[in-house]
């Protein structure tokens, strides 16, 4: 424990606080927490089911088999891709609590893990509290954000017991074809090394574009597993439901797993995740382009002050390129100590960040452009 830190948003929601103490106002571009409901049939289902004397007990760790079978829906009905809901799909309370466990759960002391940088925080820190080896993988611009598996020296693969990959990404907003998939997929079935896609920002996508899962990608099943959440597709961060899909006998270690670690989850939150996967889903559309007018307003006041962001095609964020002088840190903190903005460093998530912030669209479209006023005028003040 005395190795890792405080995780950086939970560092930095004390030090809002501390700022809101003098009743100033921050508006807060930096955690991706989206700020908009589910629609209110998943809500009322919620309801309904938490009035039912019954409901409130222990829950199977598998979930019921309406919520695996959901799961199974939703990959046939946005990716084409068959699942198995008796074992092929486990439920997570939320894909960050599968991310870690599953780390732990194949990682020994020594182990080397395939992490992406930047990248989410989690592939990191658990590789850390497992005592494993982190091998950076640079997300570059030159190469759209992809790592270049071909590169890894060859000691460093035979170590490898895990690549992590997370297309639509975060932080950089990068998507990935399924071409490039496809090759992870053999990357991996040689050098019997488990592929693990974190897909959580895979229905949150733009101007037509269809995100892939990677279990689209023939064999995938036999070497991969993907994790995917409600918690941006759906509005529902705070209800902490995920699942990790794929391979079987990763899936069954996971399990074995989590059966020591946690105790189900809350029935009626798990029948309101079954109905947003069933029910009507076009109000995602709507959301989205609620989404995509935030992402425009961004991108047209950065490239005012001539910071040439790329136009994101998915995720709930725009990746920033820093006017030359700034370092991602000092730009942040300079930001919030002096107009109230927050917005996430891109050092936060790895060194390749640097030179970088990232920008979460998870506030109305007239607080976002407030703050994006602030800071042009802020910039050239």
């Amino acid at each position: 424990m005395k190795q890792l830190d405080a995780q950086f948003f939970s560092r930095l929601g004390s030090k809002i606080e501390h700022i809101q103490k003098s009743e100033v106002k921050v508006i807060r571009l930096d955690v991706g927490s989206p700020d908009l409901p589910p629609a209110p049939f998943i809500i009322d289902v919620l309801a309904r089911s938490a009035t039912l004397p019954g409901h409130h007990g222990y829950q199977s760790h598998r979930g019921p088999q309406s919520l695996r079978r959901a799961w199974a829906m939703l990959y046939q009905r946005e990716f084409g891709v068959e699942i198995d809901p008796e074992r092929e799909v486990i439920p997570l309370l939320g894909s960050k609590e599968g991310i870690f466990h599953t780390i732990n759960a194949f990682i020994e002391p020594g182990d080397t893990v395939l992490v992406p940088d930047p990248g989410y925080l989690t592939y990191e820190m658990a590789t850390r509290f497992a005592g494993g080896e982190i091998y950076r993988l640079p997300l570059l611009p030159e190469n759209h954000y992809l790592p270049d598996l071909e590169s890894i020296p060859v000691e460093i693969v035979k170590r490898a017991k895990l690549l992590w990959l997370n297309y639509p990404n975060n932080p950089t907003t990068a998507v990935a074809p399924l071409t490039y998939l496809e090759k992870a997929i053999t990357f991996a079935q040689q050098h019997n090394i488990l592929l693990c896609h974190d897909a959580a920002y895979s229905l949150v996508t733009f101007d037509g574009y269809k995100a892939p899962s990677i279990l689209q990608s023939e064999g995938a099943k036999e070497v991969a597993i993907e994790f995917n959440s409600l918690s941006k597709s759906h509005n529902m961060a705070g209800w902490r439901i995920g699942a990790a899909l794929g391979n079987p006998q990763a899936l069954k270690v996971l399990y074995t797993l989590k059966t020591q670690a946690d105790s189900g989850h809350f029935l009626p939150i798990l029948e309101a995740a079954t109905i947003a996967m069933t029910g009507d889903q076009s109000w995602l559309e709507m959301r989205n382009d609620i989404y995509r007018q935030r992402r425009d307003l961004v991108i047209e006041w950065l490239h005012r002050m001539g910071l040439m962001a790329e136009i994101p095609k998915a995720s709930l964020y725009v990746w920033c390129p820093l006017p030359t002088g700034w370092s991602s840190d000092h730009f942040a903190e300079r930001l919030l100590d002096e107009t109230a903005i927050s917005v996430t460093p891109g050092t936060v998530f790895g060194k390749y960040g640097e030179g970088y912030i990232r920008i979460a669209l998870t506030v109305p479209q007239d607080e976002l452009n407030e703050a994006m006023e602030k800071i042009f005028r802020w910039l050239f003040r």
